[in-house]
């Protein structure tokens, strides 16, 4: 039987986080024992903290990562480095806000030995025209800048095999806020075996949204330069597979 970690990142969710751990654990069932559901919350400010620690004496398979930095791009790279280091075979990741749907996690599973990864696309989204706009732009630019086309390339929502994460993820800053999009430029050009399937994605349940348009913004304007960097050394390291 193979290992499963869910991780998902988490910040003062505590309108929304009950709800969704109750939700994706239950997912576990049927996968390994030593599968588990990391949630990264770090900077809460919040009930979130206190509604988590509530729920781990009755789910034990919660683990809960307090020591991250507070942003959601690190969050997910240490979720991601503690899942490669304990040794799961497959790593889910999805968000805590309650957009996406676990009925929908059963298609992914039963596509895991056929890819390297699966990832969402989110071909109608419930989050607003600006921000289905913004990921336009990003698909875009991925292919100007790295020469790979993809449909959706910050869902979160994908099922990746732990030891090809592994391959590429310590190629990404601890820091960097964009780590989603990076691991799928290097599924993509280095030609790892991925598919996109679709996923619905509902507007958010409740609280707040921490990532305003604002600051998306602002992290993609940081990111044109990040792409320069990444660009090179990804010719300078790997050998185009077509």
């Amino acid at each position: 039987m193979e290992s499963l970690y869910i991780v998902m990142p988490a910040y003062n969710e505590e309108k929304n986080i009950k709800k969704v751990v109750k939700q994706w654990y239950a997912v576990l069932d049927g996968k390994a024992e030593n599968s588990k559901l990391v949630i990264a919350d770090s900077g809460s400010t919040d009930r979130t903290h206190e509604i988590l620690t509530e729920l781990q004496k009755e789910y034990p398979k919660i683990e809960i990562l307090e020591d991250t930095e507070q942003y959601h791009g690190p969050k997910l790279i240490a979720l991601y480095d503690y899942a490669i280091k304990n040794k799961c075979d497959y790593i889910f990741q999805t968000d805590s806000d309650g957009q996406t749907n676990p009925d929908e996690f059963a298609a992914f599973w039963n596509m895991r030995k056929e890819y390297s990864g699966v990832f969402g696309n989110r071909t109608v989204r419930g989050d607003g025209k600006d921000r289905a706009f913004v990921e336009k732009v990003v698909c875009f630019l991925l292919r100007m800048y790295f020469g790979v086309k993809v449909p959706d390339a910050n869902a979160p929502f994908r099922l990746m095999k732990t030891d090809v994460v592994k391959k590429y993820l310590y190629k990404i800053p601890y820091n960097y806020n964009l780590p989603n999009i990076m691991l799928v430029t290097y599924y993509a050009y280095c030609g790892e075996k991925l598919f996109f399937h679709e996923i619905s994605f509902q507007s958010r349940q409740a609280g707040i949204n921490s990532i305003n348009i604002p600051k998306i913004v602002k992290i993609g304007w940081k990111a044109l330069g990040d792409f320069h960097s990444f660009r090179k050394e990804m010719k300078n390291e790997f050998k185009r597979k077509n």
